[in-house]
């Protein structure tokens, strides 16, 4: 009798496949509930606010032209780039689209390098990893961020100033991949309402002080035109006063006169009676 061959059943597991597509989907609804929290506290810069047209303002809420929106991942990257003893190199890369997931591998020859990555906007700076030295000549140093509110300009630093004799070699790839359409669009809504909410707040407070200006102002003229009055009576006193200062001024030395030669005729006689005497 033949050896009977039994097949034993392993257990079903999820494959690979399976398992990276629930990592990415986790992922994705990571990066849209941070990305919809980015948005529902979104703040308009000083300068969005302070601008005398609407376009900046409306340009910021609206995003990327979805006509124009391009999702696939744009790819940054170089090879043994040097970065000189005592020097510094900086790669700056420009976000336009709010949601985008920015990822890094950097590598480096034979020694270390210092690194960082700085978010830079209007409002201020950012540090998303604080500069310092890594071992990236023993493994890649990686990394995976969303980037939240833009415009923003996102700058990787190798720095190398603090070595006096090697120069080092830094190879880098970034990828900066877009949101989904999807999340753009929920992205501008929630925008929209919170540029909204600030606006319609900062809009009473502009009514405020535009009524305590129209009436300061009609107060101001009121009282100027009061003067102008008051002002015009004025003149009309002091040519009447100017006119008889003159004429007193006139009727003065002729008094003067009188006076001086009445008084030398008192003294000195008149001049016909001496020869009367």
């Amino acid at each position: 009798m033949g050896a009977k061959e039994v097949e034993e059943e392993t257990p079903t597991t999820a494959s690979e496949e399976e398992q990276e597509e629930e990592a990415e989907d986790i992922e994705a609804r990571a990066i849209a509930e941070a990305m919809q929290s980015a948005d529902a506290s979104y703040v308009p810069s000083p300068s969005l606010l302070s601008a005398d047209d609407s376009a900046p303002l409306l340009a910021q809420v609206d995003g990327p032209d979805l006509t124009l929106f391009n999702s696939n991942p744009n790819v940054y990257q170089a090879k043994a780039v040097p970065v000189h003893l005592r020097a510094k190199l900086d790669i700056p890369i420009h976000v336009s689209a709010g949601g985008s997931v920015v990822e890094y591998e950097i590598t480096t020859e034979l020694y270390d390098i210092g690194f960082g990555v700085t978010a830079e906007r209007e409002e201020g700076i950012t540090h998303v990893k604080e500069n310092s030295r890594v071992d990236s000549h023993l493994e890649p140093v990686t990394g995976k961020f969303l980037v939240g509110s833009v415009p923003c300009a996102l700058v990787f630093s190798f720095d190398n100033e603090y070595s006096w004799f090697r120069e080092k070699k830094v190879t880098y790839k970034i990828t900066v991949t877009p949101p989904h359409v999807e999340n753009v669009i929920t992205g501008r809504r929630l925008r929209a309402k919170k540029a909204l909410e600030i606006i319609t707040k900062d809009k009473a407070e502009m009514d405020e002080r535009y009524e305590t200006a129209a009436q300061k102002r009609s107060e101001l003229e009121e009282a100027i035109l009061h003067l102008e009055k008051e002002l015009a009576e004025k003149k009309k006193s002091l040519d009447v006063i100017v006119k008889e200062e003159s004429w007193l001024e006139k009727k003065l030395a002729v008094r003067d006169d009188q006076v001086t030669k009445l008084n030398e005729r008192l003294k000195n006689g008149w001049s016909d009676e001496k020869s009367e005497i």
